[in-house]
């Protein structure tokens, strides 16, 4: 299954997985041909540089978060694409009259964005996430440890968005500081450890891990709120002790029980494990 193409009805929307900041970008321009249910690509790509320029003369600063990154075309080659994180494609659609506004919200909330869910409905988001972890096999104490987790780091990125952080690399930056600072580890060694790809870091921590990094997270925000903390520089400095403040926690909890918070364990279905070290073998032997 190709991972880098999602279905809309019928149409294709090119998409591309961002390791550092743990989110899908899709093309802009394959989202408004499920919009406007434009079979044509060049047409639909003049509509989106008018609609560009028409954001840009009113002001609307949606068109500075989007990005360029190389998508594979028609002819096989990839190509610099304008992409949009799903919260950014909210935006756009909320500026594009079209009856499947709604449908295509719903279809991104279903293929890998999580604070998309929370934007466009809080109630069907929580439901939603409840169920998906059930139906994963999660326990209700992981689940509500889970959800509380996410509440905290919601209230974390809302700080920092009200403080001059705005951009996803930089949400990603400060997140590293963090989980580095508690964990020993970053977070994408901590995604190598437990063998994961695309799949949500959170989604395959234990309940341990889920407690650290929403302790290490919510004493960020109360430090950076206690020093008013705006832009990078002074927001570094509170993710560091923000993170130390669950690094002095976990190196105590490990001390007095003997074992590792920091683990190897996912919730990765066995078959997908059994791949991964299919594939890991056959990387050594080479």
């Amino acid at each position: 299954m190709d991972r880098t193409i999602a279905i809309f009805e019928k149409f294709k929307i090119r998409r591309i997985y961002d390791d550092e900041t743990e989110t899908w970008y899709f093309s802009i321009i394959d989202i408004l041909q499920a919009l406007l249910e434009q079979n044509e690509y060049q047409k639909a790509r003049k509509y989106w540089n008018k609609l560009k320029q028409r954001l840009k003369k009113e002001g609307n600063k949606t068109v500075t978060n989007c990005h360029q990154l190389k998508l594979k075309a028609a002819d096989g080659k990839r190509y610099k694409t304008d992409v949009a994180d799903p919260e950014t494609l909210l935006r756009l659609i909320q500026s594009v009259p079209s009856p499947k506004a709604e449908p295509i919200k719903l279809w991104l909330a279903k293929v890998g964005y999580e604070r998309f869910q929370d934007m466009s409905d809080p109630v069907r988001s929580v439901d939603r996430a409840r169920e998906y972890w059930q139906e994963h096999g999660r326990s209700n104490k992981w689940i509500q440890q889970r959800m509380m987790g996410q509440e905290t780091r919601n209230k974390l990125t809302d700080y920092w968005k009200d403080h001059q952080i705005e951009e996803s690399r930089e949400y990603a930056i400060l997140t590293n500081i963090i989980h580095k600072e508690w964990s020993g580890v970053t977070v994408k060694s901590h995604k190598n450890l437990k063998k994961l790809k695309s799949q949500n870091l959170r989604d395959h921590m234990s309940e341990a891990e889920l407690i650290f990094t929403a302790l290490a997270e919510l004493s960020t925000r109360q430090i950076a709120e206690s020093i008013e903390a705006t832009g990078m520089p002074e927001n570094k400095k509170a993710a560091k002790k923000g993170g130390n403040v669950a690094k002095k926690a976990r190196i105590d909890l490990e001390h007095k029980t003997g074992n590792k918070v920091i683990t190897g364990e996912n919730y990765l279905p066995q078959n997908e494990i059994k791949k991964i070290s299919d594939k890991d073998n056959k990387a050594r032997e080479l």
